[in-house]
């Protein structure tokens, strides 16, 4: 499996990573559970978070949700492209069951929204057994997205 980008989410990415933090956008990461985790290629056709969760994939509750509101989005006109990162979340005394994936996801309403209304923009591998201990999310490189 590796990161990937789901299809409802391309050429999008820059637009939900500039409203993450707007009213009451964020983006969220949601923890998945290692066992029955669907591949790649199934994954990137569900169109809400919602219709990931109703097939084999299972949110990892335990650890929960991280709400994502203070995004950088860069231009790069040079290279042609949009960055997105933000600070690497960490779960404090993080416990329950193995994770495999993080998804990122876009919600346009965090107050008042549901399942079906976050979008999936993309699921990150993320292998690790919480144990009690604090767990953090280190992206690799300067970003977490890139739009090309």
């Amino acid at each position: 499996m590796a990161d990937i980008e789901f299809n409802i989410a391309k050429g999008m990415i820059a637009y939900y990573g500039g409203q993450a933090g707007t009213g009451n956008a964020a983006l969220i990461l949601v923890p998945m559970e290692a066992s029955g985790l669907e591949t790649d290629a199934t994954l990137k056709d569900y169109d809400t978070l919602a219709a990931i969760l109703a097939s084999t994939n299972t949110e990892q509750t335990t650890m929960g949700r991280k709400t994502i509101t203070s995004v950088t989005v860069t231009v790069d006109d040079t290279n042609d492209r949009v960055d997105i990162t933000f600070a690497d979340p960490v779960w404090t005394s993080a416990t329950g069951n193995a994770v495999g994936a993080l998804v990122l996801c876009y919600d346009s309403d965090t107050t008042a929204g549901t399942d079906a209304n976050i979008v999936p923009i993309s699921k990150h591998d993320f292998s690790v057994t919480p144990n009690g201990t604090d767990i953090t999310a280190v992206k690799s490189g300067t970003y977490v997205l890139r739009a090309s």
